[in-house]
């Protein structure tokens, strides 16, 4: 790749789009000689979004261009930059990382096997890297290191020590992964002349510096991983793309500050080289561009409307996801993602280690005790043909027993040794003689004939797993649901299979920690 380019012809390739390059003289004299060698490097902190197209376009032409690429994850940057990321998690951020710029990189077609992935800790915490990082302390003032940060460490009242060391690490790591040039965000471009300032200080070569512009979000300001409404996830349902496409800021006649516009620019049209609209003739029809610069005009014109500029982006964005939707969907890649970053509790009050119980009065699906269940044996009712009774691991020191209608549904050879779905905090009821110790839950669809299956936990699941709705994980069951309250009954109402068969309370999926609760075939069905 890159062999019958001029040096020219691979200077164009690797400056393109770029909003600032320091050093291209040194450029052109490497590239005369020999290929460019380059790296990228990402804290692991927030879960990536879309916005990291931006770089991986640019490191698909850097690929193009002959050049020698290294991606860093600095997962000890993630760790100085106030904590971002728990120390903890730092080796599960780093996997999941490692695995979804992977899938971003094949879902654009760029060649993993060009590419050198590499930690931050597998050689920063040599002794010699220790070594120049108390020589570099030694020169820097406490007034350069702060400035160097102060637009990419987080800026807090009372700052720790360890951001004022995040800037010189990143200068040191240009010399220990034996580099020409870094590549980056124009945010870093204050780190980036630290490097070119002290380097040399401490006997290191002067590098070059490749800057990418900065996509604004879709509120209008810089995209980010903390601000949830400002991006969109890597594995966002379509749904949820629709939903914060709708409400992203894009202003009719507006080309400042306007994210959908600027993702078109720094994305799709490097990525995809074109951008197509759909709408009625009457108002200009269906229409492919092959430049940004047409777009843009229009939009400025009004030709353009907003809701037509989104919907474009809309079919574009998806198709460049599913590839990594589809990849996320194996039961590893979930359970890596959900312990990666697990999702706080929206339920204010939730405490560190101390998780919040619900009110009284309050309406939340966390109050219900939901688990993974294994069926230890089944046979019929004694007194009643149409009803099952069954023996089921939940976890506990002795299996509870259930008794459920599934007879004229489930085979019995069916049921033996399943992993299935659980309300476990209902008040103990006699149905025929037995009591029943549990629901087992189920979809069902009415009809001529009514079709009932039990829901099914994620592949891999073990008894006693807990059952949650998506951004309720925290929330403590209630020890026995009161009938009298009827909570389950005002829960239940709320509980449906959607569309790709997973159950949902209120349009937010039942999970385990290894993925979604789902159905086989009810679409659109009931969950009782």
């Amino acid at each position: 790749m890159g062999e019958q380019l001029s040096p020219d012809e691979k200077l164009h390739l690797i400056t393109r789009n770029l909003q600032e390059v320091l050093g291209e003289e040194k450029i052109k004299q490497v590239l005369a000689e020999r290929e460019l060698k380059v790296y990228w490097g990402t804290a692991t902190t927030g879960k990536p979004h879309v916005a990291y197209f931006v770089p991986m376009s640019k490191i698909a032409d850097f690929l193009k261009a002959g050049c020698e690429v290294t991606i860093l994850f600095a997962d000890l940057h993630a760790f100085l930059d106030n904590m971002k990321a728990p120390w903890e998690l730092l080796e599960l951020r780093v996997q999941y990382y490692e695995q979804v710029i992977k899938a971003m990189l094949e879902s654009i077609g760029v060649p993993l096997d060009k590419l050198k992935f590499i930690k931050g800790t597998d050689f920063q915490l040599s002794r010699e890297y220790t070594l120049d990082v108390y020589r570099l302390s030694s020169m820097v003032t406490e007034h350069d290191a702060k400035k160097a940060g102060a637009e990419v460490v987080k800026q807090v009242d009372h700052p720790l020590l360890s951001g004022l060391l995040y800037p010189g690490l990143q200068a040191l790591d240009e010399e220990y992964l034996k580099v020409d040039a870094q590549f980056g965000g124009v945010d870093q471009r204050k780190i980036f002349t630290l490097a070119e300032k002290y380097l040399p200080s401490l006997g290191y070569a002067k590098r070059s510096h490749l800057m990418n512009p900065m996509v604004p979000g879709l509120t209008g300001a810089k995209m980010s991983s903390s601000e949830e409404e400002s991006k969109i996830d890597l594995l966002d349902r379509k749904e949820d793309v629709k939903k914060k496409l709708k409400k992203a800021f894009c202003e009719p006649g507006n080309i400042e500050n306007n994210g959908v516009l600027s993702f078109v620019k720094h994305v799709l049209f490097p990525l995809v080289g074109e951008f197509s609209i759909k709408r009625d003739p009457k108002f200009g029809g269906d229409k492919t561009y092959t430049d940004f610069e047409e777009v843009e005009k229009e939009f400025g014109e009004e030709l353009i409307h907003p809701g037509d500029l989104k919907a474009g982006v809309e079919v574009a964005l998806n198709k460049l996801l599913d590839p990594i939707r589809k990849k996320f969907e194996s039961p590893e890649l979930r359970k890596l993602s959900n312990t990666a970053y697990p999702d706080p509790s929206k339920n204010k009050g939730a405490g560190k280690g101390n998780p919040k119980v619900a009110e009284e009065g309050e309406l939340v699906p966390s109050r219900l005790d939901i688990r993974v269940g294994k069926v230890i044996s089944v046979e019929k009712h004694p007194d009643a043909d149409s009803l099952y009774l069954e023996k089921i691991d939940v976890g506990e020191a002795e299996p509870r027993t259930v008794v459920s209608g599934l007879v004229a549904y489930v085979s019995q050879e069916a049921l033996q040794d399943r992993l299935v779905v659980l309300l476990c905090n209902l008040k103990p009821q006699k149905m025929r003689g037995v009591e029943s110790q549990a629901m087992l839950l189920c979809a069902s669809i009415e009809g001529e004939t009514r079709r009932v299956e039990p829901l099914d936990p994620p592949e891999g699941s073990s008894p006693g797993e807990r059952v949650f709705v998506e951004g309720y994980e925290t929330g403590k069951p209630d020890d026995k649901l009161n009938p009298k309250k009827r909570l389950w009954e005002k829960l239940q109402v709320d509980l449906k299979v959607s569309g790709q068969c997973v159950a949902q309370w209120q349009d937010k999926h039942l999970m385990t920690k290894l993925g979604h609760i789902t159905c086989k075939t009810l679409k659109g069905g009931n969950i009782s």
